[in-house]
């Protein structure tokens, strides 16, 4: 199947392809995952998504149409009317911060918003790179805050690039611009808060750590995708808003063994 920007987040290529955000989804929870790659769970779009989406859009020189496309970010009467409402207001700071800083704007020098495709574990694997560079990849991320969080997973508080698995993205775009383009490049990770006062970072990855990621991709990719094909039952958390949603009682439990 041949992806393009038109068709990149259809049912279809969801099917056919997986991808890092796909990946991270069978990772918490393989029930939630299937159920939305058939189009039965839609996931809510948070304030969050829409800022990050905002500043994306920026750096990728397509602001005009995601305003068009997200008009509920939007003042609609009054004085504001037209205006940023008051939950994105700040993102045109966000964005002159990391816009006023020498290095930050040269890591986003490159072609904007790269398909690349390609196999890992025979299985088709999609990503879309922010920003390549003919010497790197750089993904743009707007944070909350550069504070680490408690990670369950870990046992620890981490930083956010941990928290969130970044590293698996870097891993799996790394490969798929290898197999795209020939060239095992860098991946960096351009960051922004949007606290009051935006902080900045540019963030590295060794090679060595990639390379044992895409080993362990490698392996659960095959079973994400026997869940995917319905050779495999999906796996539930039992703890995400698709597990309570659709738990179904069977018998009662005793209040002692109950985890909640």
């Amino acid at each position: 199947m041949l992806v393009t920007h038109e068709n990149y987040r259809s049912p279809e290529a969801n099917q056919f392809y997986m991808s890092y955000s796909q990946y991270t989804d069978f990772q918490r929870c393989e029930a939630r995952a299937l159920a939305i790659i058939r189009g039965e769970y839609e996931e809510e779009v948070t304030t969050a998504l829409l800022q990050g989406g905002y500043v994306d859009a920026y750096v990728a020189g397509t602001l005009d149409q995601f305003k068009e496309e997200h008009p509920e970010m939007f003042s609609s009467r009054g004085a504001t009317k037209g205006e940023l409402k008051a939950d994105f207001r700040h993102l045109d700071t966000v964005i002159a911060r990391f816009m006023s800083d020498a290095v930050f704007t040269e890591y986003l020098k490159g072609d904007k918003q790269v398909i690349v495709t390609g196999e890992i574990s025979g299985i088709p694997f999609k990503g879309m790179v922010d920003v390549l560079h003919r010497d790197r990849i750089v993904d743009m991320k707007c944070v909350k805050d550069f504070s680490r969080v408690w990670s369950d997973k870990h046992g620890q508080y981490v930083n956010f690039v941990t928290a969130w698995g970044y590293a698996y993205q870097a891993a799996i775009y790394r490969e798929l611009v290898r197999q795209t383009t020939g060239d095992t490049l860098p991946f960096y990770i351009a960051a922004v808060t949007k606290e009051k006062t935006p902080d900045i970072a540019v963030l590295s990855f060794q090679d060595q750590e990639l390379d044992v990621l895409l080993e362990e991709i490698s392996y659960w990719a095959e079973k994400y995708q026997q869940v995917k094909t319905g050779e495999v039952e999906p796996e539930r958390c039992g703890q995400c808003d698709y597990c309570k949603l659709t738990r179904v009682l069977t018998e009662p439990v005793e209040y002692r063994e109950f985890l909640g």
